[in-house]
């Protein structure tokens, strides 16, 4: 099977990169390449590859960002994959695309499942639900996975900037009315290589297209995921700092963010048998790579 992956230096195309399965022919193509962002994309690159399958890893992420620059966020998240989409479906080459949590207002007390209403709170959580219309309209055979709270050893996280404050500082003020479940790009990488060997064994005769969940098992805050980082035996911090657990009111953003977003994965599981890890074995998973990268 061949591949190719839009996006090369983020976290999750990197942690693609890193677990490519046995058959599996894989190109990832970063901005210079094939930017998702142009107007008028070189496709010239993905044609000549003749793909069985395109991942779509790139995406505009900068959450505050985006709401003063928010045709650039709509660019990547939205024109362009609609684009991508249009162009798979020309060539008859089905598509996976990550999307987030943040398509959710947070409103909801109990996980939010794949059908339930979107009401993104800001400018990135629209870009991303705008893409996702945009990719099934075009392209049909399609897998979106929703994700959240994405974390790794690589690029920027709340993972590494905690590890980073915690050496800086012996006290750090977190939001602790946000609630959402961490996930590995580790984790994300491997889900989306299980789809993708599913749809390629599948042929024309697999049918589970559309929008799933996919995040780390169990619910966290933000400052208790901190917690979690500074505590772990891994983590190789001097001291554990102290956390002063803060409203959300306390810690303006230009972004809102939804209180709550918890995913509910039972639909992945249903259809392709992925359950996801718990947050904490990915999170202990990750702080051991950084340990042993330093």
């Amino acid at each position: 099977m061949r591949v190719i992956v839009i996006g090369q230096s983020g976290q999750l195309a990197r942690c693609l990169a890193e677990s490519v399965p046995d058959g599996v022919e894989v190109t990832c193509l970063g901005r210079q390449a094939f930017d998702l962002g142009n107007e008028a994309p070189d496709f010239g690159a993905l044609s000549a590859r003749r793909p069985d399958l395109v991942i779509n890893a790139a995406a505009y992420t900068a959450v505050d960002k985006a709401e003063s620059d928010r045709e650039a966020a709509f660019a990547v998240n939205a024109h362009g994959p609609a684009r991508l989409a249009a162009f798979a479906a020309s060539r008859g080459i089905p598509l996976i695309h990550v999307s987030t949590d943040y398509v959710f207002d947070g409103t909801k007390s109990q996980p939010y499942a794949e059908d339930d209403a979107t009401a993104p709170l800001n400018v990135y959580g629209h870009s991303k639900l705008e893409g996702e219309r945009a990719i099934l309209a075009a392209q049909p055979r399609s897998v979106i996975l929703r994700t959240s709270w994405v974390f790794s050893e690589h690029g920027a996280n709340f993972v590494k900037t905690m590890l980073r404050l915690g050496r800086e500082r012996d006290r750090l003020r977190i939001v602790a009315d946000q609630t959402g479940c961490p996930t590995s790009a580790h984790e994300l990488a491997g889900c989306i290589w299980q789809v993708a060997g599913r749809i390629a064994h599948g042929g024309s005769g697999f049918d589970a297209w559309g929008v799933y969940h996919y995040a780390g098992a169990g619910v966290t805050t933000w400052a208790d995921f901190a917690r979690a980082i500074f505590v772990s035996p891994h983590a190789g911090l001097p001291a554990i700092p102290e956390i002063e657990r803060v409203p959300t009111t306390d810690y303006p953003t230009p972004a809102a963010r939804p209180r709550y977003s918890v995913l509910n994965c039972a639909k992945i599981e249903r259809h392709f048998g992925l359950r996801p890890a718990p947050w904490e074995t990915a999170l202990a998973d990750v702080l051991t790579r950084l340990q042993e990268r330093d």
